[in-house]
């Protein structure tokens, strides 16, 4: 397997296991946070993949399934609107990804660089994070995602919760080859064993649970409130996409941004949102870890992407194994939480810090000030709150502060002509 080069079938099969097992631990803990079937969870990130690969030709080494960016929203949108509804908002939060492959077909990439420069894309990822925070610390202690009632004894959960962030930090830092790309695994099956020692897993549903079971569907319903409030979340995930899109390019050695083009892997990436939401699944987005796979193995075959949704199809019709992943603690998947959303909050952070932000200009303190108190505080105006508000007000402020954004035109400009 030299430099992508996978001919045989068993060989792109195996590979896309390998691909499967790298993304599978945030596949799976995106929609047993939010509620949602884990088994359509794996059904439309299988699908959505293939759709992504159909779009784009084939040409890109790349997974997509469940993104974390909409896990406050979908826990605020069920509370407030049903899951229905909540749903339809996913469909509509796809079709902005489509609107935006539009405009760049039609007005190249440029607009997307000065409607969203680091010092807008910073603090909304930051806000993704750190407004989860609560959410991984209820989990941590027991308690469900948003600490309205006690699941597990605080003394049992907090010992389990902290052994399975442990774990999930010392296969990060030190584990070796493909082992440290997959550490949440390791931190999920350290707080399942002990789970099972504490006697809190309750294994009945598994044992009636049949070996075949078509996944739990889930229609959509459409209202504005719905839709409103969730459109302005897919600003931050599709900008998200396009440093997926460009990290795989450097790994590979291509410029997937012109060849099949931005466009494409835009308008793949909100069907495969969209055609997820229509099922009752979490909205997809690609997903890093496998990027950080492909540049490990050196296995730049796109098929082996194909392969890899085409498992993940197979084992949403496996009940047992749906069921098993619906009895995985809380204090398990909170203790892994405390590291995967702070990470994202350093992502955030990381942007700003890579793009040299002045922060002690006025302008810039402004829109990443007001952007984090709006996010992490929850601020509600209209139909719009949280991630999604702050969102659009980090945007409003980019556009109608003023500012001398000569230095930024100007990266764009060489970033376009490298």
């Amino acid at each position: 397997m030299q430099d992508g080069v996978t001919h045989s079938p068993v060989r792109q099969a195996l590979a896309g296991s390998q691909m499967l097992l790298v993304a599978f631990g945030a596949l799976v803990l995106m929609p047993l946070i939010t509620g949602l079937d884990p088994n359509v969870a794996l059904f439309t990130a299988g699908l959505g993949t293939l759709l992504f690969h159909l779009v784009t030709g084939g040409q890109i080494p790349i997974f997509l399934a469940s993104s974390f960016a909409f896990i406050a929203p979908i826990l605020a949108a069920k509370t407030r609107f049903g899951l229905a509804e909540t749903l339809g908002g996913l469909v509509a939060a796809g079709l902005l990804y489509i609107f935006l492959s539009g405009l760049v077909r039609m007005r190249g990439t440029g607009f997307i660089h000065r409607l969203l420069p680091p010092v807008v894309i910073g603090p909304v990822i930051m806000v993704i994070g750190l407004s989860l925070a609560p959410v991984a610390v209820h989990m941590a202690s027991g308690r469900a995602g948003d600490g309205s009632a006690v699941l597990v004894p605080y003394d049992t959960a907090i010992l389990i919760a902290m052994a399975s962030l442990a774990v999930t930090i010392g296969a990060a830092v030190w584990a070796k080859g493909l082992f440290r790309l997959i550490p949440i695994l390791f931190g999920v099956l350290t707080g399942y064993a002990l789970s099972a020692v504490a006697g809190i897993i309750d294994y009945s549903p598994i044992a009636q649970a049949p070996w075949f079971a078509v996944p739990d569907f889930v229609a959509p319903a459409f209202s504005w409130s719905a839709i409103l409030f969730m459109v302005p979340v897919a600003i931050a995930p599709a900008i998200e996409h396009i440093g997926d899109i460009l990290a795989i390019g450097n790994v590979t050695g291509r410029n997937y941004l012109q060849k099949p083009g931005l466009h494409r892997t835009l308008l793949g990436d909100g069907l495969a949102t969209s055609s997820a939401a229509l099922l009752g699944g979490p909205p997809n987005t690609t997903y890093s870890e496998v990027t950080g796979a492909v540049m490990l193995t050196r296995n730049f075959n796109p098929r082996v992407m194909i392969w890899a949704a085409l498992i993940a199809v197979v084992l949403a019709f496996v009940g047992k194994f749906g069921t098993a992943l619906q009895s995985i603690p809380v204090p398990v998947m909170g203790g892994i939480l405390c590291l995967l959303f702070g990470s994202i909050a350093v992502v955030g952070l990381n942007t700003l810090i890579r793009h040299q932000v002045d922060l002690s200009e006025a302008r810039n303190l402004v829109i990443v000030g007001v952007t984090l108190v709006f996010g992490i505080g929850g601020m509600v105006l209209g139909q719009m709150e949280g991630i999604a508000l702050c969102a659009v007000v980090a945007i409003a402020l980019n556009l109608v502060l003023p500012g001398d954004r000569e230095a930024w035109e100007k990266a764009i400009h060489e970033h376009q002509t490298d």
